[in-house]
């Protein structure tokens, strides 16, 4: 899915790019109804660069238009870090304004990162006769919190979970960012450039959509006959805090590099070109990275690497109208969708130069 601008934003409303870009930059010459008519089709369409202002501008006019909605209107958001990344952010606001169209209320309701002794769900959620109609978990990954979460009463729709609760019984549906075959074939790219040796970083327990990455690069390594060299791989449990810290320890770690690294996301990616740029020295020869989710917000990679082009507007819409039909449908068969992202390649592709290996300092 191709990112929005304000020409497409023009183009839905029959004006110029001119106009929107007024808009946007609060420039003279757009009364005030048709800057409010901009910035809703622009979130509407999934725009990225709403100022903050008018969404709390819309937010605020949609809080007005719903003070009159009843309790069966009102569903919860599970989440937790919700302002952690833009990538988060967008699938909530266009969950929030599809649910809007339905006369629905979307409720935040704040968890933990990682479950204490002392942690249990507001009682909103826990009572027999709750005011809310259902609830999307997203951005959720502790096992025991999301344990919990599973045995509520009412209708449920995840995006993603954690492995050991994927095998479980799963009571409610499961929207997964496909990642097999996508990273499967963002491998195989690297493989045609010349790559053999590649390792694979990323928290394959955290995510079930982090282990089908890694069962996909798995799978293109052998097809190719590849050895999977556990030294080049980081893929065992990382603190949610602690990722550039435990990243940088493992790099240094390394008495010699492969010549790419699949990782499993921007996220990842941006930490592993963070390190190769402070520390040159360490790095015996040029090294090519790969992500997933196509961020704008780590700018050391973006744009240059291969990635994955996560549809983060479709995926809001996808929630809201899925939790929806699950309201509306309670005992219909549970389902699990997968929503696959499109490869963003760095063009053209580079065939992997012969490498000249430089020595690694030993004392670090």
């Amino acid at each position: 899915m191709e990112k929005i601008t304000m020409q497409d934003i023009a183009d839905a409303l029959g004006i110029s790019r001119v106009t929107v870009s007024k808009a946007f930059n609060n420039q003279s010459g757009v009364s005030e109804s048709l800057r409010d008519t901009i910035f809703q089709k622009a979130r509407e369409l999934g725009y990225a660069k709403v100022p903050y202002t008018a969404l709390q501008k819309l937010e605020q006019t949609q809080a007005s238009a719903q003070q009159h909605t009843s309790p069966a209107n009102t569903v919860s958001l599970i989440v937790s870090r919700p302002d952690s990344a833009v990538f988060w952010t967008s699938i909530i606001h266009r969950m929030a304004q599809e649910l809007a169209c339905y006369n629905i209320n979307l409720m935040y309701t704040y968890v933990p990162s990682a479950y204490t002794p002392d942690f249990s769900l507001p009682p909103i959620l826990k009572a027999k006769n709750s005011m809310i109609a259902g609830c999307v978990i997203l951005n959720v990954y502790d096992s025991t919190i999301l344990s919990m979460v599973n045995e509520l009463s009412v209708p449920k729709v995840f995006l993603d979970t954690v492995p050991s609760l994927y095998r479980q019984q799963l009571n409610g549906d499961l929207l997964l960012i496909e990642g097999y075959r996508t990273e499967y074939d963002i491998t195989e790219s690297l493989v045609q450039s010349g790559h053999t040796r590649i390792g694979f970083l990323g928290d394959i327990y955290y995510a079930q959509t982090n282990l089908e990455r890694y069962r996909g690069y798995c799978a293109c390594m052998q097809a190719h006959r590849l050895e999977i060299d556990a030294k080049y791989c980081l893929t065992g449990s990382i603190g949610i805090f602690s990722y550039g810290k435990e990243l940088q320890d493992f790099l240094s770690s390394l008495d010699d590099w492969p010549t790419a690294f699949v990782c499993v996301s921007d996220f990842m990616a941006h930490f592993v070109k963070q390190y190769m740029d402070e520390n040159p020295q360490y790095v015996p020869y040029p090294v090519e990275l790969t992500g997933f989710d196509n961020s704008d917000e780590y700018t050391n990679v973006a744009g240059t690497i291969t990635t994955a082009n996560v549809p983060t507007s479709l995926l809001g819409k996808r929630l809201a109208l899925q939790l929806l039909f699950r309201t509306q449908h309670p005992d219909a068969p549970y389902e699990l969708t997968f929503v696959r992202p499109t490869i963003v390649p760095v063009f053209p592709y580079r065939k992997f130069p012969d490498i000249r290996k430089k020595e690694i300092p030993k004392n670090r």
